[in-house]
């Protein structure tokens, strides 16, 4: 079990694992399994399977880190950037 996972270390270890096949789909194919698997997500959230919950989450964190690399956006900095300055987001968030 990993005590402690960072969104950077993850993000890197999509990349290092999936990098060259994620690239060869592309934005478009990779951003429908991002989409399929939100649904998922959304179909897990009505039921009571927390375990079914836990690994669509993980699913849409990972393909949100697929979608990120392609386009190659750093994560951490983009949260950080909007979430973590003074003041924060404006709007609902």
């Amino acid at each position: 079990m990993v005590d402690s996972l960072s969104i950077a270390g993850f993000q890197g270890h999509i990349r290092d694992r999936y990098s060259q096949r994620d690239c060869e789909r592309g934005t478009a194919a990779t951003f429908m399994w991002f989409v399929e698997e939100v649904g998922e997500l959304a179909t897990a959230l009505q039921g009571k399977n927390r375990k079914n919950q836990e690994e669509e989450f993980a699913d849409v964190l990972a393909w949100l880190c697929t979608l990120a690399n392609i386009h190659d956006i750093d994560l951490t900095q983009a949260v950080a950037r909007k979430y973590l300055t003074a003041g924060g987001p404006g709007g609902h968030k």
